[in-house]
């Protein structure tokens, strides 16, 4: 058995963690430069806010329903699903972190617990203990405990916990799940079951198993079988290394100059080659990208990007802040005003398996060491102590903060200021 736990509109419970004021009102969270809606609470979704409409065109039910708006804080998010995963993982032994919101729990050989109150006593406990309220669905199949989690959210006759344990329970679950929500069916397949007259997972575990292979591949024919309820996606403990890492942002304020443009780039591509360090890998190739507000058409329009091939693969930041300068300074233009850069690293291979350049002049052990000492100091609540000197200045390039909610699980000071 399967178990899959989702946090229940995570951005959102995660800003009412800390401000329990909330609780029970309507609550949005945005977008990074506080662009469109990515978040809402079930309050926020009877109104009819909907996912992705931009903040500007909801200003009316903002006020009239006293909406709380929040700008997304990542930092908050991800150190509130570490305490969530946390949790989870001493409920079982073998855990598979799906997302930043989902996780996957192995329930075999645990014949002598039952399910349901195991499954509830999770959710109890889970939810008091970190403040985030999550759901749990349990089948034979991964898939199936996808099916059964969407039940769990809806219908709070479950107590937060659907199971799906028998061929009738099965049917009927299956019956009520459009083609759409299938884990593993996205939109475009959907549109194409739904000329065949499929229009429900039922319909589509019905189908013969060839003309599923023949339309949808052997990926569909997984997902048919698991929905009959044939394990066939095992559990990855160990999530698989990132093929590629990128770091983007919308400025608060339009830049013209190169200068600003460096901080951005810089900081973007010192955040990138940490990620690479961390799931211990290197970069062969980096793209960096600049744009203009494409929504201005009272200005004048750009868009560029450059990819540069690197020497040797690499995951040192001042290496790999140097060939993103350079790609900046050679689409950079001067008379547009730039609203958004970004900085993707490509080409990723391990860091056990790199092949060297006879020309090459870089000291790599001493890089190596030096980053070493450069993530102990910036680990913890000590981040970014140490950071290159392009990536100071006067930041024009940094988000607009003003409801930007407080980093509480990584500034101490501010936990001991809350007033409930």
């Amino acid at each position: 058995m399967f178990a899959l736990v989702d946090c229940n509109n995570f951005y959102a419970s995660c800003e009412r963690a800390f401000n329990p004021y909330w609780n029970g009102r309507p609550v949005v969270v945005l977008s990074n430069n506080d662009g469109c809606v990515i978040a809402r609470s079930n309050e926020a979704k009877k109104i009819g806010i909907k996912m992705g409409i931009p903040a500007y065109q909801i200003r009316t039910e903002i006020e009239q329903y006293n909406i709380g708006v929040f700008s997304s804080n990542y930092t908050l998010y991800g150190d509130m699903s570490n305490r969530v995963m946390s949790m989870l993982s001493s409920y079982s032994p073998n855990v598979e972190v799906y997302s930043i919101d989902e996780c996957f729990l192995d329930f075999s050989g645990f014949s002598l617990y039952d399910p349901k109150i195991y499954g509830e006593e999770i959710v109890r406990s889970v939810t008091k203990g970190t403040g985030i309220p999550v759901s749990m669905g349990i089948a034979t199949t991964k898939t199936l405990a996808k099916v059964a989690n969407k039940f769990a959210k809806k219908y709070k006759g479950y107590k937060g916990v659907c199971i799906i344990d028998t061929e009738e329970k099965r049917i009927k679950a299956l019956n009520r799940t459009e083609i759409s929500d299938v884990w593993g069916i996205g939109h475009r397949h959907a549109k194409r079951l739904e000329k065949y007259g499929i229009r429900n997972a039922y319909d589509f575990s019905q189908m013969p198993k060839n003309w599923v292979r023949q339309q949808m591949t052997v990926v569909g024919e997984r997902t048919w079988k698991e929905l009959n309820g044939e394990p066939c996606i095992d559990l990855e403990q160990i999530a698989p290394a990132k093929k590629q890492i990128c770091t983007s942002r919308a400025f608060g304020q339009t830049i013209a100059d190169i200068e600003g443009l460096k901080e951005a780039v810089s900081s973007f591509a010192s955040i990138c080659a940490g990620k690479l360090r961390k799931q211990k890998s290197c970069a062969q190739s980096l793209m960096v990208f600049i744009h203009t507000n494409n929504f201005r058409e009272d200005l004048p329009q750009y868009f560029k990007n450059c990819v540069i091939k690197l020497p040797v693969p690499t995951n040192s930041t001042p290496e790999i802040v140097h060939y993103a300068i350079a790609a900046l300074q050679n689409i950079y233009r001067k008379g547009y005003y730039f609203k958004k850069a970004g900085v993707i690293l490509m080409d990723i291979v391990p860091d056990n398996a790199i092949q060297q350049n006879i020309f090459d002049a870089v000291d790599r052990e001493k890089h190596k060491k030096l980053m070493e000492v450069v993530d102990r100091l910036n680990s913890g609540y000590s981040r970014n102590n140490l950071s290159l000197a392009v990536q100071g200045g006067r930041r024009k390039w940094k988000l607009k903060q003003e409801l930007l909610s407080p980093c509480y699980t990584t500034k101490l000071n501010d936990i001991i200021k809350i007033k409930l």
